[in-house]
């Protein structure tokens, strides 16, 4: 096994100094995951965590005039949006990944949106998963992860590596009763079932036949829509409307506020 790298062997990089640095970049959201919390996660491949101890979650905030208009399919602009973030978010993973390793840790970026697995829409990992556990957000009852600062109009990319930061303690979910996604779900997928920290699997929270017919039958052979996108539940949930112009960019990184 690996030795960890503390803090303090690396040159001059911690939480702080790291966070400050993404939002720098173009990051609206960072956390950092301890991996203990996601040991025993779906991986591809199965050793993907091996030797690595901390997870960086990274996180861009979508448009809102794109998401609003949004209502029960997804639109060309929002695909193309959906796109450029990704490529974004891609960039921001090797900055940060090249950051640590010139420090002399080890790190591996994760691609933002590859599908490994085209039955199951499945990649590496779930950076959703990885972002509930670095203290972005919780996990909602559409299953994408809900920010306090703009919701789910957020994406995601993930960074591993052995640097010793401090990790972000995970968030209490706070939809409650809320239905909004469970109502406007266009492929009535959404069970509506809460959850205190996160589903034990997929099925608990959807019909995932529903959404994925929905998404590849229908919607990926609208004009100008590729791949695998909806964005209804993304627009409609209630902490991304009013999130608003406070959004992600102000105090959107997880323990950036002041230096431990």
């Amino acid at each position: 096994m690996l030795p960890r790298l503390k803090t303090e062997d690396v040159r001059g990089i911690d939480a702080y100094g790291l966070k400050h640095r993404a939002r720098g970049w173009g990051a609206s959201l960072i956390g950092v995951a301890d991996l203990e919390r996601l040991r025993g996660i779906q991986t591809e491949p199965a050793d993907l965590l091996s030797g690595f101890t901390r997870a960086v979650s990274l996180g861009v905030r979508l448009s809102d005039p794109v998401l609003d208009a949004i209502v029960d399919q997804p639109t060309p602009l929002y695909a193309q949006h959906y796109q450029k973030v990704n490529a974004l978010l891609d960039d921001l993973a090797l900055r940060v990944s090249l950051a640590l390793q010139s420090a002399g840790g080890r790190a591996l970026p994760l691609p933002a949106s590859q599908v490994l697995d085209a039955a199951n829409l499945t990649s590496y990992l779930s950076h959703k998963a990885v972002a509930l556990a670095a203290g972005l957000g919780w996990q909602g009852k559409s299953l994408l992860l809900v920010t306090p600062q703009c919701g789910p109009r957020v994406r995601l990319v993930t960074v591993l590596t052995d640097v010793d930061l401090a990790p972000d303690t995970p968030l209490a979910n706070r939809c409650g009763h809320c239905r909004a996604c469970t109502e406007a779900c266009p492929a009535q997928a959404i069970r509506g079932v809460n959850t205190t920290s996160h589903y034990a699997s997929r099925e608990e929270a959807l019909f995932f036949d529903r959404c994925r017919t929905k998404v590849l039958d229908e919607f990926a052979k609208l004009p100008h829509i590729s791949g695998g996108i909806c964005g209804v539940c993304v627009s409609v949930c209630p902490f991304g409307k009013r999130g608003g112009k406070k959004g992600c960019n102000r105090g959107g990184s997880r323990g950036a506020s002041k230096r431990p």
